[in-house]
């Protein structure tokens, strides 16, 4: 078994090879450049092999790919324009211009407009949330002892964590900063950490400009969960993550500067992070009233035949997760759809779908099993009986 240093090593080849490759590249070397891009591929397969549930490892097949793609280029006919190399170096200009793309993938362009009605239920997390950030951004006064800046939101998938976050950030007009495991991790090695260092980097200038931020980090287990064996850039990405963290919740002064994480798994969590969020929220699924309310969103544009009773499928879909339920509806809209298609009628433009009848509606659930098994739900109430903090 190669231990941990071995690993630090390959990876640390694989970029030397790559940045060597680049460099004779950018010279016009196109033997050497191949043999170099060559045996980058090799090393980042070889930490693929020997790592094979490293979480880099989709990453650095991609990147094998492009260098290979780049190799076919070098042995291809004609020649390749001095000039162009050296203006815009290949690797160069694919590092900047995908950098860029990286991070312009971590921050959302408009910000949310999700209204507190519009999460059904959940009404014990709404209030935790509110108490934590909505109520110190509008009266820091209020709060001599300051305010939690760090929230963690789990429960089962599909029941609105996402929901929560937006809606707190509508309600508070903050920057929104929403990013997932596969976006810091970037396609880059070694630029993972800058990643983290620029999203808080740019969560605390909104804050001293007067904008409160939400920096919001979906599947945070991806992220710090657990792991057996680590791999260099996973060590320091999450070594990067616990500074920056520690940097707004300790030295944050006053700064509205707020880290929602979100997870299904909060038992792959490690214990060093799971301190760091003061507030620790199980978001449910929902209750009957609630999922009679998600029916009635979700079928609102739906044309719906008479018999359909809303309050009965409320009670037929015990245990279906706020995205069951869309599914179904969703399920229940194509039969219809499809029925028209294949009678033909698709053609003529004034033809429209029949109404869903409740047996539609039956027919779906029936077959439907709920995404949440009782032995998951069994696993989230006993976290959250060990480690809650509302």
């Amino acid at each position: 078994m190669i231990g941990l240093s071995a690993s630090q090593e390959l990876e640390k080849a694989a970029t030397s090879y790559a940045l060597e490759a680049v460099r004779l590249d950018k010279q016009g070397a196109r033997g050497m450049a191949i043999t170099m891009y060559q045996n980058a591929i090799e090393t980042l397969l070889k930490l693929v092999q020997l790592y094979p549930d490293y979480g880099l490892n989709k990453i650095y097949i991609q990147r094998a790919m492009a260098y290979q793609e780049r190799i076919k280029i070098l042995q291809g006919a004609g020649p390749i324009e001095p000039q162009t190399l050296e203006e815009k170096p290949p690797e160069a200009a694919a590092r900047a211009e995908e950098r860029k793309s990286t991070y312009d993938e971590l921050v959302l362009k408009e910000k949310p407009n999700v209204k507190w009605e519009e999460v059904v239920g959940l009404e014990q997390a709404k209030k935790a949330i509110k108490e934590a950030i909505v109520y110190p951004v509008h009266r820091p006064d209020l709060f001599p002892l300051g305010w939690p800046r760090g929230i963690l939101l789990f429960g089962p998938p599909g029941c609105g964590k996402t929901l929560l976050a937006a809606a707190v950030a509508t309600e508070i007009e903050a920057a929104f900063v929403s990013v997932d495991a596969a976006s810091i991790m970037s396609k880059w090695l070694g630029e993972a950490e800058q990643n983290v260092a620029k999203l808080f980097m740019s969560a605390r200038r909104s804050a001293e400009e007067g904008r409160p931020a939400i920096v919001f980090i979906d599947e945070l287990d991806s992220l710090i969960g657990i792991r057996s064996s680590e791999v260099g850039g996973e060590v320091r990405v999450r070594n990067q993550f616990l500074k920056e963290t520690d940097g707004i919740i300790d030295k944050g002064k006053n700064l509205h500067v707020y880290v929602i994480g979100a997870t299904n798994k909060p038992w792959s969590l490690d214990w060093p992070f799971i301190r760091r969020f003061q507030k620790r929220i199980l978001v449910p699924l929902p209750d009957y009233f609630a999922r009679l309310q998600i029916f009635k969103l979700y079928t609102i544009h739906l044309k719906l035949a008479a018999d359909v009773d809303l309050h009965e499928l409320a009670r037929l879909s015990e245990g279906f997760s706020g995205s069951d339920i869309r599914d179904t509806c969703q399920a229940v809209h194509l039969k219809v759809i499809g029925e028209l298609f294949e009678s033909g009628q698709a053609s003529d433009k004034r033809a429209q779908p029949r109404p869903i009848s409740m047996n539609d509606f039956k027919e779906i659930v029936e077959d439907r099993k709920p995404s949440v098994s009782p032995d998951m739900l069994t696993s989230y109430n006993r976290w959250f009986e060990a480690f809650k903090a509302l």
